[in-house]
């Protein structure tokens, strides 16, 4: 699995010209699923959002999680995450999960994630066509595969 997860001030995804979810200071991640996804992995990437320590503490020092300032979390399905543009200038997506694996592992991801916060974690339409708007705060922009435990 591959997230990009944005800190923001604020964000929101759009379906049809209607907003479908949104929320206040927190996280944006953008979850892709590769085809060798597992629950294992699920389980140690949500783990891992929800104890990451990059909200500002008292002495504006990297050093609190989203579960110690009570953030929302916004999760949005991306399979563009694995593309690979190795070979030619049309990125190929044969990494990407098919919906019949990736859409267990997502749904697996969020209530997992939600578990770990102890909060509800809000969501895009997995394969739906959406706008996503944020304002990223700071910005602070982390990238973290499950495939490439750093």
């Amino acid at each position: 699995m591959r997230a990009v997860i944005q800190r923001v001030d604020n964000a929101s995804v759009e379906i049809k010209g209607s907003t479908h979810a949104s929320i206040g200071k927190g996280l944006l991640i953008l979850l892709g699923v590769e085809q060798t996804d597992s629950k294992d992995d699920a389980n140690w990437l949500a783990g891992k959002i929800a104890r990451l320590r990059i909200f500002d503490d008292d002495n504006g020092v990297m050093n609190l999680s989203v579960v110690e300032t009570q953030g929302e979390i916004l999760v949005v399905s991306q399979f563009t995450l694995h593309a690979s543009t190795k070979k030619g200038n049309r990125p190929s997506y044969i990494r990407a999960a098919a919906p019949e694996h990736s859409i267990p592992l997502y749904e697996y991801f969020v209530q997992n994630l939600a578990g770990e916060s102890g909060q509800q974690v809000k969501t895009g339409v997995f394969g739906a066509m959406m706008h996503v708007s944020l304002v990223n705060n700071g910005p602070v922009t982390i990238i973290i595969d499950s495939q490439n435990k750093e």
